[in-house]
This record gives C-alpha cells, sequence and structure tokens, in this order.
C-alpha cells in the first residue's frame, strides 16, 4: 500500500490575495482552482512537486478568521525544501518575502524562516547530504 498526504489546508481570508503571493512571491504553481457554490476549490504546490500540495480555504466562521496565520501556534510549521538554497533565497528576497533570520547552517540543512502575508512560518531549508 502507498500513503502519502495530498493536501494540507491553509487558512486565508482571500483567494486572489494568497495567490498573489504564494504563485507571485514564493514561486508556486496552480494546480486547480474551481468553483464550490460562494467558495472556492483552490489548489496550489511548490514548482516540482507532486505528492504534496496545499489547499486555500477561505475562513468562513469568526472562529476560523482568528486563526488565520496561527494554524501553527507561533511555531514553524510549514517546511518548503529546495534543491538549491541560496538561488531561492535571494528570489524570494526580490520578491518582498519577509524573513525573520539571516540563512543558518545547521547540521541537518542550510536554513531560514520567512513569513507568507498572513503571520504563518515557514523554513526555507536544503537538506545535507549525508
Amino acid at each position: 500500500m502507498h500513503q502519502y498526504l495530498s493536501l494540507v489546508s491553509l487558512l486565508v481570508d482571500d483567494y486572489d490575495q494568497a495567490l498573489a503571493f504564494y504563485l507571485g512571491k514564493l514561486g508556486f504553481e496552480l494546480v486547480e482552482d474551481s468553483p464550490q457554490g460562494n467558495k472556492r476549490w483552490v489548489v496550489i504546490r511548490p514548482r516540482g512537486a507532486k505528492e504534496s500540495a496545499i489547499l486555500l480555504a477561505k475562513a468562513s466562521t469568526a472562529l476560523q478568521q482568528v486563526q488565520i496565520g496561527q494554524q501553527g501556534a507561533g511555531r514553524v510549521w510549514l517546511f518548503l525544501q529546495t534543491d538549491d538554497f541560496y538561488r531561492d533565497y535571494q528570489r524570494m528576497q526580490q520578491t518582498g518575502v519577509e524573513f525573520l533570520e539571516a540563512p543558518r547552517e545547521e547540521p541537518y540543512a542550510t536554513v531560514v524562516v520567512f513569513q507568507d502575508l498572513y503571520g504563518n512560518k515557514w523554513d526555507l531549508l536544503q537538506k545535507r547530504e549525508l
């Protein structure tokens, strides 16, 4: 049996603003944008990703609105792995992505923390070859 995590739901307040950030600033690709009544089914993923993607979920209740940008409770909870850290770091800097620290060398990877337009914290990382 083959199992994998296919989608992670990320709360947003506006589909088009979210798409502008994730596609324009992070360089993700749009997988699907389909109407679903008064909502949309909007799926994005990093370019080249095959099995995992993000479902942009528009908050529809007051509780969900409060949770936008807080799904990780202030911690890094999304991890964007790359095969060329400095290429992607420099490209993201040029598009205006907000980094919360300088890149650092860890035993497991080159890593830097950035945040998306909602304040969700992400790691951009390139794992070390062991």
